[in-house]
Protein backbone atom coordinates (compact mmCIF):
# COMPACT_ATOMS: atom_id res chain seq x y z
CA UNK A 1 0.00 0.00 0.00
CA UNK A 2 1.30 3.46 -0.85
CA UNK A 3 2.08 5.80 1.96
CA UNK A 4 -0.73 8.30 2.54
CA UNK A 5 -3.39 6.17 0.81
CA UNK A 6 -6.40 5.15 2.81
CA UNK A 7 -8.16 1.82 2.86
CA UNK A 8 -11.46 1.69 1.01
CA UNK A 9 -14.55 2.26 3.19
CA UNK A 10 -16.23 -0.91 4.41
CA UNK A 11 -19.68 -1.76 5.65
CA UNK A 12 -20.07 -4.37 8.38
CA UNK A 13 -23.25 -6.45 8.19
CA UNK A 14 -24.96 -9.35 9.93
CA UNK A 15 -26.02 -11.93 7.33
CA UNK A 16 -28.94 -14.34 7.76
CA UNK A 17 -31.13 -16.61 5.68
CA UNK A 18 -34.81 -16.85 4.92
CA UNK A 19 -35.56 -19.78 2.64
CA UNK A 20 -32.48 -19.95 0.40
CA UNK A 21 -32.10 -16.16 0.15
CA UNK A 22 -29.35 -14.43 2.05
CA UNK A 23 -30.24 -11.12 3.68
CA UNK A 24 -28.25 -8.70 5.80
CA UNK A 25 -28.63 -5.72 8.11
CA UNK A 26 -26.11 -3.08 9.10
CA UNK A 27 -24.31 -4.23 12.23
CA UNK A 28 -24.71 -0.77 13.78
CA UNK A 29 -28.46 -1.46 14.03
CA UNK A 30 -28.02 -4.90 15.64
CA UNK A 31 -28.03 -5.09 19.45
CA UNK A 32 -27.87 -8.86 19.86
CA UNK A 33 -28.88 -12.24 18.44
CA UNK A 34 -31.03 -14.55 20.57
CA UNK A 35 -32.06 -18.17 20.37
CA UNK A 36 -35.79 -18.40 19.77
CA UNK A 37 -37.75 -17.70 22.97
CA UNK A 38 -41.52 -17.86 23.55
CA UNK A 39 -43.33 -14.87 22.03
CA UNK A 40 -46.56 -13.49 23.54
CA UNK A 41 -49.08 -12.80 20.75
CA UNK A 42 -50.62 -9.34 20.36
CA UNK A 43 -54.32 -9.23 19.48
CA UNK A 44 -55.20 -7.37 16.28
CA UNK A 45 -51.56 -6.74 15.35
CA UNK A 46 -50.42 -6.73 11.73
CA UNK A 47 -50.19 -10.29 10.35
CA UNK A 48 -46.37 -10.28 10.41
CA UNK A 49 -46.05 -9.11 14.02
CA UNK A 50 -45.53 -12.31 15.98
CA UNK A 51 -46.01 -10.60 19.36
CA UNK A 52 -43.71 -9.36 22.12
CA UNK A 53 -40.92 -10.70 24.32
CA UNK A 54 -39.57 -9.49 27.64
CA UNK A 55 -35.83 -8.96 27.34
CA UNK A 56 -34.27 -7.93 30.64
CA UNK A 57 -37.35 -5.91 31.61
CA UNK A 58 -37.88 -4.34 28.19
CA UNK A 59 -40.97 -5.25 26.14
CA UNK A 60 -39.80 -5.82 22.56
CA UNK A 61 -42.10 -6.42 19.58
CA UNK A 62 -41.12 -9.33 17.35
CA UNK A 63 -41.63 -9.46 13.59
CA UNK A 64 -41.67 -12.71 11.64
CA UNK A 65 -39.67 -11.80 8.52
CA UNK A 66 -41.05 -14.82 6.64
CA UNK A 67 -44.57 -13.41 7.08
CA UNK A 68 -43.39 -9.86 6.33
CA UNK A 69 -41.92 -11.02 3.01
CA UNK A 70 -44.89 -13.32 2.32
CA UNK A 71 -42.77 -16.47 2.31
CA UNK A 72 -44.31 -19.85 3.14
CA UNK A 73 -44.28 -20.83 6.80
CA UNK A 74 -41.56 -23.20 7.93
CA UNK A 75 -41.21 -25.13 11.14
CA UNK A 76 -38.85 -23.36 13.51
CA UNK A 77 -35.86 -25.27 14.81
CA UNK A 78 -32.72 -24.85 16.92
CA UNK A 79 -31.20 -22.65 14.18
CA UNK A 80 -34.07 -20.11 14.27
CA UNK A 81 -32.95 -16.81 15.78
CA UNK A 82 -34.35 -13.47 16.86
CA UNK A 83 -32.13 -10.57 15.82
CA UNK A 84 -32.70 -7.58 18.10
CA UNK A 85 -32.34 -4.44 15.96
CA UNK A 86 -33.00 -0.77 16.47
CA UNK A 87 -35.71 0.71 14.26
CA UNK A 88 -36.50 4.38 14.78
CA UNK A 89 -35.12 4.42 18.34
CA UNK A 90 -37.03 1.26 19.38
CA UNK A 91 -35.68 -2.25 19.80
CA UNK A 92 -37.50 -4.75 17.59
CA UNK A 93 -36.92 -8.49 17.19
CA UNK A 94 -36.71 -10.10 13.74
CA UNK A 95 -37.33 -13.85 13.50
CA UNK A 96 -35.02 -15.37 10.86
CA UNK A 97 -34.29 -18.97 9.80
CA UNK A 98 -30.67 -18.70 10.89
CA UNK A 99 -27.84 -16.21 11.20
CA UNK A 100 -24.93 -17.08 8.94
CA UNK A 101 -22.13 -14.65 9.84
CA UNK A 102 -20.85 -11.13 10.37
CA UNK A 103 -19.21 -9.79 7.21
CA UNK A 104 -17.23 -6.80 6.06
CA UNK A 105 -18.10 -5.60 2.57
CA UNK A 106 -16.24 -2.93 0.63
CA UNK A 107 -18.68 -0.04 0.11
CA UNK A 108 -18.23 -0.34 -3.67
CA UNK A 109 -19.51 -3.96 -3.50
CA UNK A 110 -22.96 -2.65 -2.55
CA UNK A 111 -25.25 -1.49 -5.33
CA UNK A 112 -28.78 -0.08 -5.23
CA UNK A 113 -31.43 -2.72 -5.93
CA UNK A 114 -32.57 -2.84 -9.56
CA UNK A 115 -36.09 -1.37 -9.61
CA UNK A 116 -37.33 -3.76 -12.27
CA UNK A 117 -36.39 -6.79 -10.13
CA UNK A 118 -37.37 -5.48 -6.71
CA UNK A 119 -40.70 -4.07 -7.92
CA UNK A 120 -43.04 -2.95 -5.16
CA UNK A 121 -40.68 -4.34 -2.48
CA UNK A 122 -37.95 -1.89 -3.51
CA UNK A 123 -38.52 0.26 -0.42
CA UNK A 124 -37.60 -2.68 1.87
CA UNK A 125 -34.16 -3.06 0.31
CA UNK A 126 -31.34 -0.57 0.77
CA UNK A 127 -28.88 -2.40 -1.47
CA UNK A 128 -27.48 -5.60 -2.92
CA UNK A 129 -24.09 -6.69 -1.67
CA UNK A 130 -21.77 -8.84 -3.77
CA UNK A 131 -19.15 -10.98 -2.07
CA UNK A 132 -17.28 -13.90 -3.63
CA UNK A 133 -20.13 -14.95 -5.90
CA UNK A 134 -22.81 -14.38 -3.24
CA UNK A 135 -25.58 -11.81 -3.39
CA UNK A 136 -26.84 -10.40 -0.10
CA UNK A 137 -30.07 -8.41 0.08
CA UNK A 138 -29.39 -5.57 2.52
CA UNK A 139 -32.60 -4.55 4.27
CA UNK A 140 -33.81 -1.02 4.92
CA UNK A 141 -35.00 -1.57 8.50
CA UNK A 142 -36.81 1.77 8.62
CA UNK A 143 -39.26 0.41 6.02
CA UNK A 144 -39.83 -3.05 7.57
CA UNK A 145 -42.76 -1.75 9.60
CA UNK A 146 -45.79 -0.35 7.81
CA UNK A 147 -47.37 2.83 9.15
CA UNK A 148 -50.25 0.71 10.52
CA UNK A 149 -47.79 -1.56 12.34
CA UNK A 150 -45.87 1.42 13.75
CA UNK A 151 -49.07 2.88 15.19
CA UNK A 152 -50.02 -0.51 16.70
CA UNK A 153 -46.56 -0.91 18.25
CA UNK A 154 -46.58 2.58 19.73
CA UNK A 155 -49.49 1.42 21.87
CA UNK A 156 -47.39 -1.49 23.22
CA UNK A 157 -43.87 -0.06 23.44
CA UNK A 158 -43.28 2.34 26.30
CA UNK A 159 -41.62 5.60 25.28
CA UNK A 160 -38.20 6.38 26.80
CA UNK A 161 -39.97 8.84 29.13
CA UNK A 162 -42.29 6.08 30.38
CA UNK A 163 -39.27 3.83 31.10
CA UNK A 164 -37.83 6.37 33.52
CA UNK A 165 -41.08 6.95 35.45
Amino acid sequence: MRQGSQTAPEVQIVAFKLEEEEFAVDIHQVHEVLKLVPVTPLPQAAHFIEGVINLRGEVIPVIDLRKRFELPAQERNNQTRIIIVEIEEHNVGLIVDFVTEVLRLPAEAIQPPPARVAGARNELISGIGRLEGRLLIILNLAKILTMHAKIALEEVIPTPEEHSV
